[in-house]
């Protein structure tokens, strides 16, 4: 099902209400509102402000996750829409020293508690940067202790608490990323203008008896390579808040296992509860269900629950969810990091992840956002820095989504690394310590987790590379540790076996094939052609008329939407004087959007499908993590679906090449390659090749059948011959099918006969210059073409699904080239987003058809209308509320 998603930058103003407590042993309730105020206007102390009876009048009610400017875009205050043109700038006038919000903000909220006799924890998941918090007019901890993005803090708060209504007050100090471990941008887009202060993960409240259970873990150990029999290792923390002792029995089940021990704590204790397959037989287990990354099988998790019990009475509980599978990595003889899952290698496919900039937290959205990731083709996220809370984990589990998490570069987190960075405090470290605890904590039980990297651009220094290991193996990390994204070394990791090669912007898709720098060798952590331009509609949202006519006019033009003022990839001129010299000088915005998804949808394919032709290779490729997956505002590069949630040439390009079983074409060796990413092998394939002038006229074709294809690897399937008399521009037509004729992939090229050159002498970390580019003006020669729609839609659940068929009668002048179907609700009406496609921008020739499906959710009471457009196909609509006929 394809959940709602809200769109809005400005949410719906938060009313204000206390949090209820819900009675019983083990509840958590997250804050759900807060009230919160600027430390200026509201002065007062925080015995004050934390008492039942203080007035919160002109403060602001916000949500439970919110951050400052998240808390004021809820209340309106800023009128116009930050994300469009410069409005941001508005926000941020500085002060003498370049900082907005220099003073701490209050956090106020109110939460009722039953009669109970429990005991009452107050749960802080991570705070940015810290906080001083009072409850009920007692200051219960210092911001010294409770500070970092990322580490989570328990506050016995019982002897402050009463039945009825309680108050918290945070009072929450400003953010620096470069002097504090918090969470910082670097050149993805604009800082935040609060640095992203406040209670990022909420607040919870607990409630527990004399005994309480945390950090709930299960170890599975699989047996390679056949996968019949895991065991499984369950531990849990058990706490006694008590000034006496008490026995406690520690009962439970685990994948249907029951479980059951009896501890003696003594006041103030804690210790590790554990079961293993020696004292509970039942938890070696025969013929488990296995859990696969998305396209090698299916993703099934396993419950545990447990439960604490004191004196017959219930003290506490603790859940977790799990999958057993096996990750391990090693190093190739060449050196690159290479993952296993299950025992089978597999290419790493992935790309860089960002969150809302303001950190808002947007359940529905972050749901649509796994479903593309699925729908794309990928099977990994990668996150630097911005590390997600519990739901984002839960989502990559059920969706079979690789996560490979780590700290982030160019801030605090790597200045202890740099020549010239600020050294560490003790402080610092300790942070840094109680993040890396929080954070093993929270993902060793995910299936989808493989790995953390303990650096990004740069591995930590020795005595912090051997802090974080020694804190990763004291939370019985199991997983691979990796010293940076870049190819660098410690001493407790090892290399890396990663690089950061570059690029970051413009280069030709043939770059790829290359065997240097950035080529498909290796594992690239971070990397991609740069610009990725929206379609016009979302342009026309997030631009003004002035910014929209410098997109175009002017390559070298300051874009506000590209990144950081001080970056290079501030302004465009890469893609843009590439995109003129290839296509033509754009004569219209429309032109320059036009072009520029030819151009995305071809780079981007080309970086995943290099990959996937070098995974058997002599020298492997084994992962590639396209930089960016999602933008955190709207922006013109980086992504592959743009903030609006848009599919645009760079997502269609990128889903094409991470098709299960594909066929492409590879630019190094004029071949042809099959990529079969499943686990099953394909018997008595056929192929058709097929090579065309730009009239359509066919140079050169080849069919072949009774192709096996094994499973998890690649087949040279053929080599193009040098065909004659081709067209400036000509194009290769590719099209796989199973052995009883049904479609399996098809993929076509358009290429010049003059090549793109390059100039890797002059290559520096961001991009390899170009001599010559490659002629695909002839493009714009094309006469147009006759497309025929059918488009109708039935309902499955809460989504529509529509199909749509596209088709050029064989009386057609030309090809149909690029065709890009939308949806709106209704005539004229908005697209319907977020929507998955099987397939999108498809090239057709005369007397071709092909048939595509579209979910989203249903919406409103309006038809679903189709809408097609093209390279030299007029725009058309048709309504897809009911089987129709044919729109010429």
């Amino acid at each position: 099902m394809m959940a709602a998603m809200a769109m809005s930058v400005a949410y719906a103003q938060t009313s204000y209400s206390p949090t209820p407590v819900a009675a019983g042993a083990g509840s958590t309730i997250a804050i759900a509102h807060w009230q919160i105020q600027d430390s200026a206007k509201a002065q007062q102390g925080g015995a004050e402000i934390s008492s039942n009876g203080f007035s919160t009048e002109g403060w602001f009610p916000v949500s439970g996750r919110a951050t400052v400017m998240a808390g004021l875009l809820e209340n309106g205050v800023y009128k116009n829409d930050v994300f469009y043109g410069d409005n941001l700038r508005a926000v941020q006038v500085p002060d003498a020293s370049g900082n907005l919000f220099v003073t701490p903000w209050w956090y106020r909220a109110q939460f009722t508690l039953p009669k109970s006799g429990m005991h009452t924890l107050l749960r802080t998941n991570g705070m940015i940067a810290s906080a001083d918090v009072w409850v009920n007019g007692h200051q219960v901890a210092d911001h010294a202790d409770i500070a970092g993005a990322y580490p989570v803090h328990e506050l016995d708060v019982t002897q402050w608490v009463h039945a009825g209504g309680n108050t918290l007050a945070m009072e929450v100090h400003p953010a620096d990323p470069r002097k504090s471990l918090s969470i910082g941008w670097v050149d993805w887009n604009p800082t935040p203008p609060d640095n992203n202060m406040g209670p990022w993960r909420g607040v919870d409240i607990v409630q527990t008896g004399p005994v309480e259970l945390s950090f709930p873990q299960v170890v599975s150990t699989l047996s390679l390579p056949d996968l019949s029999r895991a065991t499984l290792a369950v531990n849990v923390e058990a706490k006694n808040l008590d000034t006496v002792a008490h026995d406690a029995t520690i009962a439970g089940t685990v994948a249907g296992v029951p479980l059951q021990q009896t501890v003696h704590l003594a006041p103030g204790q804690t210790q590790v509860v554990s079961f293993t397959s020696n004292t509970t037989p039942g938890l070696a287990l025969n013929h488990p269900k296995i859990w696969w990354p998305v396209g090698m099988g299916d993703h099934p998790l396993y419950q545990l629950e447990m439960t604490a019990t004191v004196d017959g009475t219930s003290s506490d509980r603790a859940t977790a969810t799990f999958g057993i599978r096996s990750v391990s990595s090693n190093l190739t003889k060449q050196g690159y990091r290479q993952f296993f899952i299950n025992g089978k290698p597999l290419l790493i496919r992935g790309a860089g992840w960002a969150p809302d900039m303001f950190l808002r937290d947007d359940p529905a959205r972050m749901q649509a956002e796994f479903s593309y990731v699925a729908n794309l083709g990928l099977n990994t996220i990668r996150s630097e820095g911005k590390l997600e809370n519990q739901r984002f984990y839960d989502l990559a589990d059920r969706n079979g989504i690789l996560i490979l998490p780590g700290w982030e570069c160019c801030d605090k987190w790597e200045s202890a690394a740099k020549t010239g960075g600020a050294p560490w405090t003790a402080a610092d470290e300790k942070v840094a310590q109680d993040s890396i605890a929080s954070e093993a904590r929270l993902l060793r039980n995910h299936p989808s987790v493989i790995g953390f990297l303990i650096g990004s651009d740069n591995a930590p220094p020795p005595a912090i590379a051997k802090m974080y290991v020694d804190a990763l193996h004291a939370a019985d990390w199991s997983l691979p540790i990796v010293a940076a994204a870049s190819d660098q070394a410690t001493a407790e990791t090892g290399p890396s076996g990663m690089k950061m090669a570059g690029p970051y912007a413009w280069i030709p898709p043939s770059y790829w094939y290359a065997d240097q720098l950035g080529g498909a060798f290796g594992f690239d952590s971070e990397v991609s052609a740069g610009a990725d331009i929206p379609r016009l509609e979302d342009i026309t949202r997030m631009l003004s008329p002035q910014e929209q006519e410098a997109l175009w006019k002017y390559p070298d033009a300051r874009q506000y939407h590209a990144s950081a003022d001080w970056s290079p990839f501030a302004v465009l001129t890469p893609f843009d004087k590439a995109l003129a010299q290839r296509y033509g000088a754009p004569t219209s915005l429309a032109d320059y959007v036009a072009k520029a998804q030819l151009d995305n949808y071809d780079n981007v394919r080309a970086q995943f499908e290099a990959f996937n032709a070098k995974m058997d290779a002599a020298k492997p490729a084994t992962g590639v993590i396209y930089w960016m997956l999602n933008n955190a505002w709207p922006s013109l590069h980086w992504h592959l679906y743009d903030y609006f949630m848009n599919p645009a040439g760079a997502y269609f390009g990128a889903k094409k090449a991470n098709e299960p079983v594909h066929i492409q074409y590879a630019y190094d060796a004029n071949g042809i390659v099959l990529v079969n990413h499943t686990l099953d092998d394909i018997h008595g394939l056929q192929a058709d090749i097929r090579v065309r002038n730009l009239d359509g006229s066919v140079r050169y074709q080849k069919h072949l059948q009774g192709i096996d294809l094994v499973g998890n690897h690649t087949l040279a399937l053929a080599t193009l011959p040098a065909v004659a008399d081709l067209s400036r521009v000509y194009f290769i037509e590719l099209d796989l099918a199973s052995a009883d004729g049904k479609p399996v992939s098809r993929n076509v090229y358009w290429l010049s006969t003059r090549p793109d050159t390059l100039d890797w002498p002059r290559s520096n970390w961001y991009l390899t210059p170009v001599t010559q580019y490659a002629d695909l003006t002839a493009l714009h020669a094309l006469p147009a073409a006759t497309g025929d729609v059918q488009a109708s839609t039935r309902r499955e659940g809460n989504d529509e699904v529509t199909t749509v068929t596209l088709s050029v009668p064989a009386s057609s002048k030309a090809v149909a080239l690029f065709q890009h179907v939308s949806i709106r609700r209704g005539a004229g009406g908005e697209l319907a987003l977020p929507i998955r496609w099987n397939d999108n921008d498809i090239t057709l020739w005369p007397g071709e058809s092909i048939v595509l499906t579209a979910r989203y959710e249903a919406k409103g009471t309006a038809g679903p209308v189709v809408e097609v457009s093209g390279w030299n196909v007029p725009t058309r609509s048709i309504p897809a509320s009911a089987k129709q006929g044919t729109d010429h």
